[in-house]
This record gives C-alpha cells, structure tokens and sequence, in this order.
C-alpha cells in the first residue's frame, strides 16, 4: 500500500484530498500546519506528499527547499491558490514536482499522483518503454510496432513517451500540455486533439494499443479488448 502525506491548512481540501487518496487505496497521513507536516515529510515513510503552498509556520516553498537540501526526494505535488505562471515556476523550482492550482478535480489530482509515482526516482536509468506490441528506444528516439519501425515527428514521440509511461492511466489536456508542450494552462487550441489524430493513425492496428477519448476527462492508452 502506498503512503501519503497530505499538508494542507484548509480543513476542507485536506478532507477531499485524504478521502480521495484513501478511495484509492492509499494509507494517508494529514499534517494541517508547515512546522508538522514538515517534521511529518523528514522522519515519515511517505511514497508522495501533496503540499499547500501557503501554510502557517512555514510555506510551501519553504518546505520542500528544506527537504531537497536534506536529500529526501519522495515526489511532491504542490497545491495552491496561486495560478500565476511565475508562481508554478517557483514552486518547480523550489524542488515541486508538479503544481496544481486551486480549485481542482480530484479526479486530475489523483491523476496526477499517481503520474508521480510511476516516475523513475533519481539515479535511476530509464532507456525502454514496452506496452503491449509498441516499444520505445528513448535514447534512438525510436518507435516500433511488433518489431517494424514506425517514424514519428518529435512532438508525436514525446506525446507517445508520455502516454505509455502512464499506460492504463487517465491523463488530462493540462498533463498534456505541461508535459508535452511546457504550457501551464490550456490556451484553447485544437493542438492536443490534432496530435492525437496523428499519432492514433501510426500506432493504432490489429492487436495495437489505442489511445481512448474520456469524454470530460482526458485521454488513456489502452491495451484492445
């Protein structure tokens, strides 16, 4: 079972946030000041942490500086009110490993965690990603479809890179867009979905994984019944 550490003041996010970690199967930990969940984040044995970033005692910021110049590396999700861009920039930064402004699905949240826990932890080498007849090289940048090349552009091949290191997994058009396009909203474009269209009719094929369409939500990739 995977441990959370959940450090918000608002006790109604924080119950949102613990009652959707627990749903999935998650054994969680809530700490509602910084200098708790601080002492919580360096003596606790956490999988994840999801941090306000304005806290009484200490901040956000604050916090995971203290716990990257401490060596601890477990992934940190920063919540906050704060959307402007230069504030994700900081909370990043500061040693975030993903910012979520407020208000916010958790639906996306949980998402999003669990994109984090899938993450290779430092030090770790990362060259293959396999699922189902699709295998990517990430050093040759190459894709190939039951042994057979299949050339894509690099745009593609990072969306694809994307999609199959959280295979089976929802992701939304704002994971999309931060991790594929470096954008931190949504600038109302049809990118994602022309992109998408691309990529479906190179991958997509008898017995080939498919990227599916939750209307409302986001997108998977999913093995073919």
């Amino acid at each position: 079972m995977n441990r959370a550490l959940v450090i918000e003041d608002d006790e109604v996010t924080a119950k949102a946030i613990v009652n959707t970690l627990t749903s999935h199967g998650f054994d969680v930990q809530w700490a509602a000041n910084g200098r708790d969940g601080l002492s919580a984040a360096i003596s606790g044995d956490h999988d994840v942490i999801t941090l306000d970033r304005m806290l009484p005692d200490f901040d956000g910021l604050t916090i995971v500086s203290t716990l990257r110049s401490l060596g601890i590396l477990k992934p940190v999700l920063m919540i906050s009110a704060l959307s402007d861009v230069d504030e994700r920039v900081k909370g990043l930064r500061s040693g975030g490993d993903d910012y979520l402004t407020k208000p916010f699905s958790t639906v996306e949240m949980i998402a999003r965690v669990e994109v984090l826990l899938r993450r290779p932890t430092a030090g770790e080498s990362e060259r293959h990603l396999s699922f189902g007849n699709l295998h990517i090289d990430l050093i040759e940048h190459s894709l190939s479809r039951s042994n057979v090349h299949i050339p894509l552009l690099p745009t593609e091949f990072k969306l694809l890179t994307y999609f199959m290191r959280n295979a089976g997994q929802l992701v939304t058009r704002t994971m999309l867009f931060q991790a594929v396009w470096g954008y931190h909203f949504d600038p109302g474009t049809n990118i994602i979905d022309v992109h998408i269209g691309r990529l479906r009719k190179k991958i997509e094929g008898s017995g080939s994984p498919v990227i599916q369409t939750i209307r409302g939500s986001g997108y998977v990739l999913a093995s073919q019944e």
